[in-house]
């Protein structure tokens, strides 16, 4: 069997011109929606990550800016800048970007981030109302792995899911999201016994652990969905080409950049049982960019009783 590659990146340009075209019309409104971004610290990953959202903010007419602050900033300091943007009522979303650097810890100031423009939807109060089945804002990757898979025509009432991660950012929101669209729901971590032989029960596999290729082709039911969310730096060229032997385009762009993407499933072979599969990159990253955009979109609707 050869997996259909579910193509991530088209569903998320889909999503980005829905996007696009209620900005035009809140535009007409008066209502341009704001995002504002914190950045601690000089995380290499984090600052490619901020500049890949401000140019999607930017393609779909979003205003967003970027508050850059030095990694030695104290606790208290960043507390205010967030109370800051909570008080401003020009600004309808703010993200916290992660990670933070020492001793600065995350739930801390994500807790203190205004419910109403917490487009990640890491807030207790937002966590709880996803749990509830009511969310207001559902985290961004999660919200694309949903996207995928109803573009998809993937069926879910009924089927197995099993989510491969516990993490509040994916594996938890991701398991309630599926638990509400009447999956059954097996969530496995790292002191799951016999983490293969859950895997090939599930219908839908869902990958996030942050370990590159930990799910192996022996993990897959024959004819299953996986999704692979894992975004992991390789720089060893004899695990590259033990995960896509022969691919030239590979090889070629680890001598270039000295690593390559891989997600956490072993793609090559799970593609080989497989009735569909995400690549990464191209699979699940556009989405969550997508998904930010959505979710500050909805912010400024809902801030101003506007529908969405």
């Amino acid at each position: 069997m050869t997996a259909r590659v579910l193509d991530g990146a088209a569903v998320a340009a889909g999503l980005r011109a829905r996007v696009a075209a209620r900005v035009t019309e809140l535009a007409a409104q008066g209502v341009s929606p704001r995002l504002e971004v914190i950045l601690v610290g000089e995380d290499p990953a984090s600052r490619v990550y901020v500049g890949s959202k401000a140019k999607a903010c930017q393609e779909v007419g979003v205003r967003s800016a970027t508050q850059a602050l030095p990694g030695a900033t104290s606790g208290d300091e960043l507390a205010a800048r967030i109370a800051a943007l909570n008080a401003d009522p020009d600004v309808d979303g703010i993200l916290l970007q992660l990670p933070l650097p020492a001793p600065l810890e995350a739930r801390r100031f994500l807790d203190l981030v205004d419910p109403a423009k917490d487009v990640d939807g890491f807030h207790p109060l937002n966590v709880g109302l996803l749990q509830q089945g009511r969310p207001r804002f559902v985290p961004c990757t999660p919200a694309g792995v949903m996207e995928l898979l109803d573009a998809s025509g993937v069926k879910l009432a009924g089927a197995h899911a099993v989510v491969v991660g516990r993490s509040d950012i994916v594996g938890k929101p991701m398991a309630a999201l599926l638990l509400q669209r009447h999956a059954t729901v097996t969530v496995c971590h790292s002191r799951t016994r016999d983490l293969a032989a859950i895997c090939r029960q599930a219908d839908v596999l869902v990958a996030a652990v942050g370990k590159p290729a930990l799910v192996s082709g022996d993990c897959v039911k024959p004819g299953a969905v996986v999704i692979d969310v894992g975004v992991n730096r390789v720089e060893d060229p004899a695990l590259v080409e033990r995960l896509f032997p022969g691919d030239q385009a590979r090889a070629a762009q680890l001598a270039r950049r000295g690593y390559t993407l891989v997600g956490d499933v072993d793609f090559t072979a799970a593609a080989a049982v497989a009735a569909a599969i995400t690549p990464v990159p191209g699979g699940i990253g556009p989405l969550t960019i997508a998904g930010l955009l959505l979710n500050t979109v909805r912010a400024a609707c809902r801030r101003r009783c506007l529908p969405c």
